[in-house]
């Protein structure tokens, strides 16, 4: 791309004020274009309705995949029935109304990935130390940070914390295996080495119970979380069925991708006390954060599932979550990263959200040997699955793994990718809808050419706040994306731009303090 793009698809761009006039400390990175979509980008650039364009995918905060519609709306007074205000689509400068796509996927919309990891970063948060209406009393209930894996199904090369990946063999094993591959390695992997996670014998590893174990996982933990409350019963001496009139287990969690493309569990578990309709209630005394860990280990140490075989040959599975268990009190006064320094709880709780949020962008690597290896296996096992059904004249969804197929791009795992019990905090559906609040209060503000007091948010954002208008549409679809693999690139490079701005104020915040 030349000089001359670079810079008018520079000046699209959102940028920090202090960068604004130095371009050449700030390259844009659009390398990776190929000669159509450059001609693509420089078209657009140089349209007449490019400011529309650009107006447009500002208000999808310039999402890669926004949805197209036509159609309109009106806002009606719920009181009076008055028509306050219409949109139409057609009146828009560009003919068509865009909408978030709202995919959680940084590979497929960075922007929206951004957004859906604020709002979970948020969601968590508020069960730590209170805010969006949560109290900030349940900052004082004991917490627990805990990490359930999987087994192992083969040996994977591993970081080992700078440490030889493998250097010896357990006793008795060769240092060969039955396919002729050693099963030894000496060497140190960095973070960026391609070899994580990859099985030493790719032969050897067991691919059917990998997916097995992947596909059942939200079982275990749905398991794991009524053996815990089963565990804090027979501790306090009480029914289960009598516990949430004494204590009441709170949780929220998010699923990681490990390197060898096997999920494991980050979970934030809280103790309540009564179960109560606001919720939130102080836990009973003698309810401490390392007893709560001594009953997390204990729960997910014992926790299995009879998993039913792939086929008619197949052998049956007992799965257990793996043996590295990790369930940590949550101490506030000092530093998870950094123990020698003192932190506040809102710290605390503010970088907790932040590494159980991290899969919201990460991911592991779809394209490797390991993973082709396992999307083949899940389609072999699928084949089998339809050849039975058709010649049994069995429906496909009976089968237990009949839907294993529609899920090969998770590799196997079928479960949300985050969770949380219905009293741990707010919900993203409040979040989001407060969002909406906002949006429209500032757009009518803005027509009315009045500035939003900020004193008023709060109330406006309460979720008990009564509704005095009601939006009514009528929408078509009418497609999915831009219109050209060059306005897709531009979108992606505001988002980005965007994102390392908001990341270089953050960084500033916490030089300061």
């Amino acid at each position: 791309m030349s000089r001359a793009t670079r810079d008018r698809v520079w000046d699209a761009v959102p940028l920090h004020p202090q960068h604004a006039d130095d371009h050449s400390d700030h390259p844009l990175d659009l390398s990776h274009l190929d000669a159509a979509t450059e001609a693509q980008v420089l078209a657009r650039l140089l349209s007449r309705d490019f400011d529309a364009w650009s107006e447009a995918a500002s208000r999808v905060g310039h999402c890669a995949k926004p949805i197209r519609l036509h159609g309109m709306s009106q806002t009606v007074d719920a009181r009076t029935g008055e028509v306050l205000s219409s949109f139409s689509s057609a009146d828009s400068s560009i003919g068509v109304l865009h909408v978030r796509c709202g995919n959680r996927r940084a590979a497929d919309c960075p922007s929206c990935s951004r957004v859906y990891a604020a709002d979970t970063f948020h969601m968590i948060r508020a069960g730590v130390v209170g805010g969006k209406g949560v109290p900030d009393t349940v900052s004082e209930n004991p917490l627990v940070f805990a990490t359930l894996t999987a087994p192992s199904f083969g040996p994977v090369h591993g970081t080992r914390d700078g440490r030889r990946c493998r250097p010896f063999t357990p006793k008795g094993q060769n240092r060969v295996c039955a396919h002729g591959r050693p099963t030894v390695c000496h060497g140190r992997h960095g973070d960026e080495d391609e070899l994580l996670g990859q099985p030493l014998c790719r032969d050897c590893y067991d691919y059917e119970s990998h997916l097995v174990w992947q596909w059942w996982a939200p079982e275990l933990w749905r398991r794991f979380t009524i053996d815990l409350r089963r565990s804090l019963a027979r501790h306090v001496g009480v029914p289960e069925a009598r516990l949430p009139q004494l204590v009441t287990v709170q949780y929220t969690k998010v699923a990681e991708y490990q390197q060898r493309g096997i999920v494991h569990f980050h979970a934030l578990i809280r103790l309540d006390g009564p179960k109560t309709v606001e919720g939130f209630a102080a836990a009973p005394a003698g309810m401490t954060a390392a007893l709560l860990a001594v009953l997390v280990e204990q729960a997910a140490a014992g926790v299995s599932f009879e998993a039913p075989p792939l086929h008619e040959d197949d052998l049956a599975r007992r799965l257990r979550f793996g043996a590295q268990l990790d369930a940590r009190p949550i101490a506030t006064a000092r530093r998870t990263d950094d123990p020698d320094r003192a932190l506040t709880p809102e710290q605390v709780a503010g970088y907790l959200a932040k590494y159980a949020t991290k899969s919201a962008t990460d991911s592991t690597n779809t394209d490797s040997p390991h993973a082709r290896r396992l999307r083949a296996t899940i389609a072999a096992v699928t084949d089998r699955i339809h050849t039975d059904a058709r010649a049994e004249g069995i429906p496909v969804r009976e089968n237990p793994y009949g839907l294993l197929f529609k899920w090969r791009h998770m590799l196997g795992f079928r479960g949300h990718f985050s969770t949380k019990s219905r009293r741990y905090s707010t919900t993203l559906g409040q979040l989001r809808r407060r969002r909406v609040r906002y949006e429209r209060a500032l757009a009518a503000a803005h027509r009315e050419g009045r500035t939003l007091d900020v004193r008023d948010i709060d109330d406006l954002l309460t979720d008990d706040a009564e509704e005095t208008t009601l939006v009514i549409g009528h929408w078509t679809y009418a497609g999915t994306g831009w219109d050209t693999d060059g306005d897709t690139e531009l979108a992606k490079a505001a988002a980005a731009r965007a994102r390392e701005y908001a990341q270089e104020r953050a960084a500033n915040r916490n030089e300061k303090n």
